[in-house]
């Protein structure tokens, strides 16, 4: 066999516990070749090869919840970021106003909590700086929005309207205040925008309606090459979709059938609250036709409870600053059970957004009911976040096989989300139970790292620095993972997760020629230092797809 590509004078880290290190390696098409000198033995006149430079070569990456066409259509909007005060965000609107004359509503994105003088936004506010083109501003998380009075008014919920359980139009007096908290309560808005057939997937896990025309997909195709080439040049080669509908796998299908696909994609579909049962038939359906290593289906993602700081993370205690209320679950435990049953019957791996400890307790109810009702198997079923847990649950987690999938940028102080408000919703007495990724560990729990793009950066370099440097709450103990660990969660570990582990997540002779190659040498550089270095060159099947010398 001629290698077609040999990537030497590398610190190979193949997360193979067979063979953990090499220091080349070969690839044939779509596949790896060899290791250390058999690799070097099979570099042919043909063969390209790559000079690592004595830089770590690992597997490609697996972002293993992200959010991809959103990400991609957020990229060119409005980001806030850092933005504090009423001046500064006053200056930012304005000014990208003013540089898109063109755009029917101004977006904006990652806008904090307290972004004005420590307090949420009002449409007054908004109006003050924005009152003559409908503005929407979106929290990081996403889960909440403001918007202004003109926005409000053209979306028709400037007096309220209809939305279900965990979803609310904040009013007073009768009028919108302008805070939007939850997907049903913000979609009137962000349809204004135009991006409703992006959103569909995360919005009502449905297909958009009506149907969209062969010149709308087209339009639509632009953000999902965006989220793909951004992914790309952070070294990921596969990406767990976490929100879906058939339209969402037509648009990756297409890029597929024009040679345009970068990454290996999951998606599933997003079955909400207001769904029947009987369409888990779509979901079956999507999973029969979409089920090779390019783009799959193969899973149901669904929403147990919202966030911490807007109050709509589920919990088995009252909030601090509001008694007697611990937020609203999405699905009623009797008929989650029920969901989780009839899709696990299916043969349907099912992942839930569970943010509270309340709401992390219901799933693993579901979990638990779906395995006495339908017998044990390895579902590799997945709780989405975790950021607060009972600890009589932790146990749980193992002993039912269930994946937990955190995000290592998210925890407040650990990146880029602040201290505070986050810390004072969940209380310091809670702080021990808090974004728990060692002690999940220790207890046994598979545990896979995402970013949950574009909720916060998607660069895995940082998430892996937080996770390896983040400094413990008072009170409680160090939660950070070893270095090697956290390289497992973003390859093995994700691989894992999607059922993929006996052919990605480490380079062994006959995997998928998956291979991200970094800057400088991971293991050399100082742990606060990890997000110095860069991804030079992404290679997904055996195709560069991103390289830092303008090759991809």
């Amino acid at each position: 066999m001629t290698a077609t590509l040999v990537i030497f004078n590398a610190r190979v880290l193949t997360m193979d516990p067979d063979r953990p290190e090499a220091g080349a390696v070969a690839l044939s098409g779509d596949r790896v070749a060899a290791l250390g000198d058999e690799a070097l033995a099979m570099a042919g006149p043909e063969c390209r090869r790559i000079d690592a430079r004595g830089a770590t070569v690992l597997p490609g990456f697996i972002e293993s919840h992200l959010h991809l066409f959103m990400g991609g259509s957020e990229l060119v909007h409005l980001h806030l970021l850092g933005v504090e005060g009423p001046e500064a965000l006053t200056k930012a609107i304005r000014d990208f106003a003013a540089a898109h004359p063109e755009r029917g509503v101004i977006v904006g994105q990652s806008c904090d909590y307290g972004i004005y003088d420590g307090r949420a936004l009002t449409r007054h506010d908004l109006d003050a700086i924005l009152p003559d083109r409908p503005v929407c501003l979106l929290a990081a998380d996403h889960h909440t929005a403001w918007a202004n009075t003109m926005a409000l008014e053209m979306s028709g919920i400037l007096h309220g309207g209809p939305v279900g359980p965990g979803n609310e139009i904040v009013m007073q007096n009768g009028m919108a205040t302008g805070e939007l908290r939850e997907f049903e309560a913000k979609a009137p808005v962000l349809r204004l925008a135009g991006e409703h057939r992006i959103m569909s997937g995360i919005a009502t896990g449905r297909d958009p309606v009506p149907a969209p025309t062969q010149a709308e997909m087209m339009a639509d195709l632009p953000a999902m090459e965006r989220g793909l080439r951004h992914c790309a040049r952070h070294g990921f080669t596969s990406l767990v979709n976490m929100d879906g509908n058939r339209y969402t796998l037509e648009v990756l299908d297409h890029l597929r059938r024009a040679g345009r696909l970068t990454a290996r994609v999951r998606v599933p579909m997003h079955f909400r609250n207001d769904h029947d049962l009987s369409e888990l038939e779509t979901a079956s359906a999507l999973s029969a036709q979409y089920n090779d290593d390019w783009l799959a289906s193969g899973f149901v993602k669904m929403f147990m409870d919202g966030v911490v700081d807007s109050g709509t993370a589920v919990m088995l205690q009252d909030y601090p600053d509001r008694p007697g209320w611990r937020g609203e679950p999405l699905h009623d435990a009797d008929r989650f059970a029920d969901i989780c049953i009839a899709a696990d019957r299916r043969g349907l791996q099912i992942a839930v957004h569970a943010i509270g400890d309340g709401a992390v307790r219901r799933v693993l109810d579901g979990y638990e009911a779906a395995r006495q009702a339908n017998g044990a198997r390895d579902a590799r079923h997945r709780i989405e976040h975790i950021e607060l847990i009972d600890r009589a649950d932790i146990p749980r987690m193992a002993a039912l096989g269930v994946v937990a999938s955190v995000q290592p940028s998210h925890p407040p102080g650990a990146l880029d989300f602040p201290l505070f408000p986050t810390l004072d919703k969940i209380g310091r007495a809670r702080w021990r139970d808090a974004y728990l990724t060692r002690s999940l560990r220790d207890a046994g729990a598979r545990i896979v790292f995402a970013s949950d793009w574009p909720v916060a950066d998607v660069n895995p370099l940082r998430s892996i620095q937080a996770a390896v440097t983040r400094a413990p709450y008072d009170g409680a103990q160090d939660e950070t993972v070893s270095l090697r660990e956290a390289l497992a969660a973003y390859t093995i570990g994700g691989a894992y997760a999607e059922h993929t582990d006996d052919r990605k997540g480490i380079l062994r002779p006959g995997y998928l020629a998956d291979v991200v190659i970094l800057s400088g040498d991971i293991e050399a550089v100082p742990p606060d230092r990890i997000s110095s270095l860069q991804v030079v060159t992404t290679i997904c099947g055996g195709r560069v797809v991103w390289d830092a010398q303008g090759m991809g």
